[in-house]
C-alpha cells in the first residue's frame, strides 16, 4: 500500500502564511491528501541555553512550536477530516521547505513573509522555494484561492517539450475542481515590433501565430484525450507571456506555469513570465518543473 505524500505549507506566524494554509488545507479535502505545515527557525544560533531554573525550552522553540500549533488548529477547524502533522526545523526556512519538498506532493507558501514587503512583491524565501524545489511549488497571491468564485484553471502554455509536466498538472486541477481550462499561448513577432503599424510586417506577424497555435495543439493533443470531461479554451495572445497572463490572472483560481530544470544545475530556470506571476498576479501561482 502506498502512502500519498503530504502537501508541505511553510508557516511563519505572519498574516502572509495564513491564505497558505487555508488553500492548502482546501486542496488536501478535495485531493484526499495529508497535510503538513513547517516552520523552519535558526533560533538557536541566536539563543544561549536556557538555564536550569529557567522554562524547560528557549523562547525562539517556544515560539516555533506556538506557530506551527496555530497553523494546525487553523488548518483542523476548516476541514477537521484532513490529517494534519506538523515540524519545526532548525534551519533557514527556504532550506527547510525545499528538504520537506523532496517528499511532499506539493509545496505551498504565503507570497511574502514577515519581513513586511508591500502587497505586490514577493518575498525571498517563496522566491526560493519557487526557484528550487523539485515539485511543484504553489505560491498564494490574490484573494481568491479554492473557496473563491473564478471557474477556471489558467495555464501559461509553454513549449511542448519543457511544459508537459505543467499542462498535465493544469489538467488534473481542473478536472478536480470543475473548472474550464484556460490555456494561453503568448507570441511575439521582433520584426512587427521593429516595423510597429507597418503592413509589411502582417505576414511575418502570422507565422508566429500560427506556430503558436500549432504548438499549443501539440502541448494539449494528448491531454485533452485523457480528460475528456475538461472543457478547454485555447488562446493564442500577442504581448510579453507574463503580461498577459497577470492580466487574465484576475479572473482565474489558480494559474500555472512550467520551469526548467535540468541535471547537474543549480535550481531552475525561471523564465520572465514566472518571475512577472510571482510578482504580481491576481491569484495563486504553480510553478511545475520539468526535467529536461
Amino acid at each position: 500500500m502506498t502512502t500519498e505524500l503530504p502537501l508541505v505549507v511553510g508557516v511563519d506566524g505572519s498574516d502572509g502564511s495564513m491564505p497558505a494554509v487555508d488553500w492548502a488545507a482546501d486542496e488536501a479535502a478535495l485531493h484526499g491528501l495529508p497535510l503538513r505545515l513547517v516552520h523552519g527557525s535558526l533560533w538557536e544560533r541566536y539563543e544561549t541555553s536556557a538555564p536550569s531554573a529557567g522554562p524547560p525550552r528557549p523562547p525562539g522553540r517556544a515560539m516555533a512550536d506556538h506557530i506551527v500549533a496555530c497553523a494546525a488548529e487553523r488548518a483542523a477547524r476548516r476541514h477537521p477530516g484532513v490529517s494534519v502533522t506538523t515540524g519545526v526545523l532548525l534551519a533557514d526556512a527556504a532550506d527547510a521547505l525545499l528538504h520537506e519538498g523532496n517528499n511532499a506532493t506539493a509545496l505551498i507558501t504565503g507570497c511574502r513573509g514577515r519581513g513586511g514587503l508591500g502587497p505586490l512583491l514577493l518575498g525571498s524565501v517563496a522566491l526560493a522555494v519557487a526557484a528550487r524545489a523539485h515539485c511543484p511549488v504553489i505560491v498564494v497571491r490574490g484573494g481568491a484561492g479554492p473557496a473563491g468564485p473564478h471557474d477556471r484553471v489558467l495555464l501559461g502554455a509553454g513549449d511542448p517539450a519543457t511544459g508537459a509536466e505543467a499542462a498535465r498538472f493544469a489538467f488534473r486541477e481542473a478536472e478536480d475542481h470543475g473548472c474550464v481550462l484556460d490555456a494561453v499561448r503568448a507570441w511575439r513577432c521582433p520584426a512587427r515590433e521593429a516595423a510597429g503599424e507597418d503592413t509589411l510586417a502582417e505576414a511575418p506577424g502570422r507565422d508566429h501565430e500560427l506556430r503558436a497555435r500549432a504548438e499549443l495543439d501539440a502541448l494539449l493533443r494528448d491531454l485533452t484525450a485523457e480528460h475528456p470531461g475538461v472543457r478547454t479554451q485555447r488562446t493564442t495572445v500577442e504581448g510579453p507571456a507574463g503580461t498577459v497572463l497577470v492580466h487574465r490572472s484576475a479572473v482565474a483560481r489558480l494559474v500555472i506555469v512550467g520551469a526548467r530544470r535540468r541535471q547537474g544545475h543549480c535550481g531552475l530556470q525561471l523564465g520572465r513570465a514566472a518571475h512577472t506571476l510571482l510578482h504580481h498576479a491576481g491569484c495563486p501561482v504553480a510553478v511545475v518543473p520539468q526535467r529536461v
